[in-house]
């Protein structure tokens, strides 16, 4: 069901199932960019709530879901059963694979890597200049890699470059200037380890 009040521009091609709410634009072009020209595609069942804006060049796998008035720029890559939360910024060139949960208001930079099932919460940044408005900075961004089934906690910040192991686990509110190990537990201000995350109750793992 695509909604007449969406605009959906040319060359966008929409799976099967596909459901975009009122005054979402799909296939939008970056500046100075012709869209026609570039492909866009949105796998089968996606649902894409109103408000919502997926630049042109975007290739987006199946069972997508976005919250309201979430923000997708150029050239990302989306995997399947990927869910974007209300009024996230997804930057472009960003990778995102199967499986991750980006929660609302999140800020996901250019050349950022968010590995399967990772789980970014409500208002975390992660950022890729390490020197803004330094000279050459554009030419040096680099974003996060998040790790595999990761979890970052709601409002946690993430600084430029640094890798967040696979399985590991972010406290909410922490400020990560270090590289995380696999399978540990970091918190504070800058973020220390504190424990394993197999030492987690169960049901938090």
């Amino acid at each position: 069901m695509i909604s007449p009040l969406a605009v959906i521009h040319k060359n966008v091609k929409l799976g099967k199932n596909v459901i975009v709410e009122e005054f979402c634009i799909i296939g939008a072009p970056s500046k100075g960019v012709d869209a026609s020209t570039i492909e866009t595609i949105i796998g089968d069942n996606a649902h894409i709530r109103s408000h919502t804006v997926i630049y042109a060049g975007t290739v987006i796998g199946e069972n997508f879901q976005s919250g309201n008035k979430a923000n997708v720029r150029e050239n990302c890559r989306i995997g399947d059963n990927v869910s974007i939360g209300t009024s996230a910024v997804i930057e472009h060139q960003v990778k995102i694979e199967d499986g991750v949960r980006v929660h609302s208001q999140a800020f996901v930079p250019e050349f950022t890597r968010l590995c399967e099932s990772c789980w970014v919460g409500p208002n975390v940044v992660l950022t890729n200049a390490r020197y803004p408005k330094s000279i050459g900075v554009k030419e040096n961004l680099k974003g996060p890699t998040v790790g595999r089934f990761a979890k970052v906690g709601a409002n946690a910040t993430v600084l430029p470059g640094l890798v967040i192991g696979d399985n590991s686990l972010i406290g909410a509110g922490s400020v990560v200037v270090k590289d995380v190990e696999s399978n540990t537990v970091v918190v504070g201000n800058p973020a220390k380890k504190i424990k394993s995350i197999d030492l987690l109750p169960y049901e938090v793992q």
